[in-house]
């Protein structure tokens, strides 16, 4: 088993073993200095026996902190003006929630309720009812129960559709609302109502929660030997989930596989370190990614030699929602020409997020970092270009709205070298739309098969047909010159 190591800059290696802090270290300081800057101007505009009026209005004056008066003028203003009571904490929240989503799209003051659950997800597990739903025409439709869950035991079917989620009705709910509604401790229940088809009322079903695993990591071996390895997500021991799955491959295909086909679309991304033990395995003695912060190196990894899969011919699938983590392997992959990239061009989410903890059990998700590919690109707004683009016919779709990164306002600007298309790209055009099933459920989701056949040629997930020819007949040209 190897991992990846990270390499500082030669020409500061003593500052490389805290380079990754100076993001943490400061917020919390300046965290620190604003609370108690708070709490004097609060004194004071309170009329509490706050010393040294004439000082502190001079200090009010110079420090960067000043507009703290100002907010609390207006939150006294709206307590005692507003023409209906109002709730001071629910005020001072949606405060700092309007300072810090400011900054970008990924910065976030969670309170205690949804920071636990942010939290939960970058664990893999979690409590509740194990349901994996998808949002249609602002429907909740479920794609499927996990095997083994409470969902699954109670009969909950694909297609169905959540109605309520107890007695509440789902319909025009945020969807980290109905997340934190359906979670809960182990052990708690939730009742549902379900619309399914063939039924005139609806169904109520009651779930004791559970705690639930999610799998980010799944495989099969494909006609001709060759290896599919789907990265779902990078969440803690997605790395040890990896290199199961390449255990079961083996066997399955009596020895080595001929060749890997990395699927990494609909990947939202999630911890870098689990992505860099992962493209640790994909690559061999070759960069992965640097980190920078106000523009200076802060970290700089490299793979070992050896890994469980850096010797097998390679085919890596995008699309627009290869996000983050994952754009950061497809770039490696490209960048070092391991593999060809396939599909469309990434969501360009090329920052890093710091989990800061506050007290009361809140916390500040804060963007700290940029992150780029081995030569130095720039992922931020901009994503990773494939080698061969490929169209899917739902794209081509008007009422299919694709966003991306530099669609967001308010997005981190690029910084640094440029994306651009490879010397050598091709697109490829899908021409018909992939048909529904019985249930009324597509057997794609977002141009992604619900369930990879053994020959994925001529499938209806255009992409992946794609890849698995080229992948074809990469191996078939090297087993050629090998038996020449």
């Amino acid at each position: 088993m190897s991992h990846a190591v990270r390499v500082a800059p030669p020409e500061d290696i003593e500052n490389q073993r805290n380079a990754s802090a100076p993001p943490r270290r400061p917020t919390r300081s300046i965290v620190d200095k604003l609370l108690r800057y708070a709490a004097l101007t609060l004194c004071a505009f309170a009329g509490g026996a706050c010393a040294g009026g004439l000082s502190a209005a001079t200090a009010e004056a110079d420090s960067p902190y000043g507009f703290l008066r100002q907010l609390a003028r207006v939150l006294v203003l709206v307590e005692s003006e507003y023409v209906e009571p109002v709730d001071r904490e629910r005020l001072l929240e949606g405060a700092i929630k309007g300072m810090v989503a400011e900054l970008d799209p990924h910065s976030a003051y969670y309170p205690p309720r949804d920071f636990a659950v942010r939290q939960a997800d970058t664990q893999g597990k979690f409590g509740g009812v194990g349901v994996e739903v998808e949002f249609q025409n602002d429907k909740i439709i479920v794609i499927t129960p996990i095997e083994g869950s409470p969902a699954a035991r109670a009969g909950i079917l694909s297609g169905d559709e959540i109605v309520t989620i107890d007695r509440v009705p789902v319909h025009g709910k945020a969807v980290p609302d109905l997340v934190r509604r359906m979670r809960g401790e182990s052990g708690s229940t939730v009742t549902i109502s379900v619309r399914r088809k063939g039924h005139e009322k609806l169904l109520v079903i009651a779930l004791k929660r559970e705690i639930i695993r999610v799998a980010s990591v799944g495989s099969k071996l494909l006609e001709g030997k060759i290896a599919y390895i789907r990265l779902k997500q990078f969440h803690r021991g997605t790395h040890e989930e990896l290199l199961e799955q390449v255990g079961q491959l083996r066997r399955a295909a009596g020895g080595a596989p001929l060749g890997l086909l990395l699927d990494l679309r609909n990947n939202p991304g999630g911890l870098v370190d689990e992505a860099a033990a992962v493209a640790d395995e994909l690559l061999s003695d070759m960069p992965i990614y640097s980190t920078r912060h106000r523009g200076e190196i802060v970290e700089e990894v490299h793979a070992n030699r050896g890994g469980a899969l850096s010797d097998l011919p390679m085919t890596a699938l995008v699309n627009q929602y290869t996000i983050s983590a994952a754009e950061l392997i497809a770039g490696a992959l490209q960048d070092n020409h391991r593999a060809s990239l396939v599909g469309a061009q990434s969501f360009g989410k090329g920052s890093v997020q710091t989990y800061l903890d506050l007290p009361g059990g809140a916390g500040l998700v804060l963007t700290t970092m940029r992150y780029y590919t081995p030569k130095g690109r720039s992922i931020q707004a901009q994503g990773v270009r494939p080698d061969v683009l490929v169209e899917a016919a739902y794209v081509a779709d008007r009422s299919f709205g694709i966003l991306r990164e530099s669609d967001h306002e308010n997005h981190l600007p690029a910084e640094g070298a440029t994306g651009k298309d490879p010397p050598d790209a091709k697109v490829i055009r899908q021409q018909k739309y992939p048909e529904k099933n019985a249930d009324g459920i597509s057997d794609t989701h977002m141009g992604m098969v619900r369930d990879v056949p053994f020959n994925p040629a001529g499938g209806p997930d255009f992409a992946l047909s794609i890849g698995y020819q080229m992948l074809r007949e990469t191996v078939r040209k090297l087993q050629h010159e090998q038996d020449g």
